[in-house]
């Protein structure tokens, strides 16, 4: 069975790589039929923060992504939260110390720097402790230091593995640290851990960032001092901004709470990370979860960079909101309008600006002039579209004015009708009739609706109101 993982560190936000190597693990599972896992890796005492966690669980829901196993989903490999394995991890690294594939280590974090500064080096890192005989490290524990716990890497050979997005890889171990397993307050580091974990999980595909690719030959020799058999790895390329910079939350780029702030549904998000160094090799981009578990194939995963486009995923976003249904997008678009509405019918709104939203925080703007006609320039009636000038609009709402006061039936269809009529009757475009009325009741350059359907929505006083106010501005 596949079996693969999520495995966040509670340390800020879910940025856009952190929600894009979970979807990837969740949709190579369910592709297969297999089981998506979530991990806590709280190993790292110093940079957890609290509120991280729930914001780990709260990304999740909002993507739609649904773990089989988890701390609060006992599959019967938990504990699935670090910091409760601490006994695992030391028995373990008991293990590889009685082997010989780990020794203690008594040095400072000065003696390291210190050495690599005189050693000037330029390969893997090898501790003064690694030749310690049995009396020298008994002599150390009777002083009272305490140690951590390192992986003997070996001097010679060439660790290799292949990976399905990069291939084959291939590192000679002298290029690699003697890296620290277990640390002296008896917590793990991730690079222990994560075997540990991964195997007793029976992860079957691991995935993660490519800034690991380096790191997984040290793992793959950790799998092979236990006996154990390796997972197949998938390591994903660096997601970057467009200027082609590291995404950074320092530099103001967007997590993916902060893009569903922004107005962007949750499900367009997903949709457009997916993307982001994966196609399913024919034209398509619009993706629903379950047409991404269909086509996802982790072998069409690239190995290039991608590039993050806020105006990409904008027209992505608009996409999702036309395809919903009216009903399902007035629900979401209500906490977006502005108050002063409270006369309106909101889900005629709603279906008048559904095809021209993109995001919904586009929404206030977008109807605000219905509670309060903004003031604005009486340049806007001209529109050379239309074939509007200055002197047609005045024309057409001088005439239009008494025609609209004595209209008994005021709606959508009757003011189309009448209007189309009175064009039709001088010779104008429709188009040169509607563009001034439209002018005037919105005082907007662009509106949701056209010229009958704002009247409808308006009212009739409120908008004969406005005519006349158009007309002033007029002369």
């Amino acid at each position: 069975m596949f079996r693969t993982r999520f495995a966040p560190s509670p340390t800020g936000y879910m940025h856009i790589g952190n929600l894009r190597t979970a979807l990837y693990a969740y949709l190579i599972a369910k592709k297969a039929g297999g089981k998506f896992i979530l991990r806590i890796e709280d190993t790292d005492q110093n940079r957890n923060v609290p509120e991280a966690v729930s914001a780990i669980y709260r990304g999740l829901e909002l993507a739609g992504i649904s773990y089989d196993e988890g701390p609060d989903k006992d599959g019967g490999f938990g504990p699935y939260v670090q910091s409760e394995r601490l006994p695992i991890y030391k028995d373990y690294a008991q293990k590889l110390l009685a082997s010989g594939h780990a020794y203690y280590c008594f040095c400072g974090k000065e003696d390291k720097t210190a050495l690599e500064a005189s050693n000037e080096r330029v390969e893997g890192y090898r501790d003064p402790c690694r030749n310690l005989s049995q009396q020298e490290v008994e002599v150390r524990f009777a002083d009272g230091l305490v140690p951590v716990v390192r992986q003997r890497i070996p001097l010679e050979g060439i660790s290799s593995f292949d990976d399905h997005v990069y291939g084959h890889i291939a590192i000679e171990n002298k290029q690699l640290d003697d890296q620290v397993l277990l640390k002296s307050d008896g917590f793990p580091t991730y690079n222990f851990a994560n075997v540990v974990d991964d195997h007793l999980m029976e992860v079957s595909h691991v995935i993660r960032g490519q800034e690991y690719l380096s790191s997984t030959p040290k793992y793959n020799l950790l799998y092979e001092a236990f006996g154990w058999q390796k997972p197949e790895y998938i390591h994903l390329p660096h997601i970057i901004r467009e200027d082609g910079a590291k995404m950074s939350k320092r530099k103001g780029d967007p997590s993916f709470e902060d893009l569903v702030k922004m107005g962007f549904l949750p499900q367009a998000i997903v949709n457009y990370v997916a993307l982001l160094g994966w196609n399913p090799g024919d034209e398509r981009e619009f993706f629903l979860m379950e047409d991404l578990i269909a086509a996802f194939d982790m072998d069409r995963i690239n190995k290039a960079n991608a590039a993050f486009s806020i105006d990409k995923l904008r027209w992505l976003n608009g996409e999702h909101i036309r395809s919903l249904s009216p009903e399902a997008f007035h629900q979401i678009a209500l906490p977006f309008y502005p108050e002063g509405l409270a006369g309106f019918d909101l889900a005629k709104i709603s279906q008048l600006i559904q095809i021209r939203t993109e995001t919904l925080t586009e929404i206030p703007q977008l109807v605000g002039f219905l509670a309060e006609l903004p003031e604005y320039p009486a340049e806007l009636f001209a529109n050379q579209k239309s074939k509007s000038t200055l002197e047609s609009s005045r024309v057409v709402l001088e005439v239009v004015l008494p025609l609209l006061e004595s209209l008994e039936s005021w709606s959508n269809e009757s003011l189309f009708e009448v209007l189309k009529a009175f064009a039709q009757e001088r010779g104008f475009k429709v188009g040169t009739v509607m563009w001034p009325i439209r002018t005037a009741l919105s005082g907007q350059e662009t509106s949701p609706g056209g010229a009958t359907e704002l009247a409808a929505l308006l009212g009739k006083d409120e908008s004969l109101r406005r005519i006349k106010l158009g007309l002033s501005k007029l002369g």
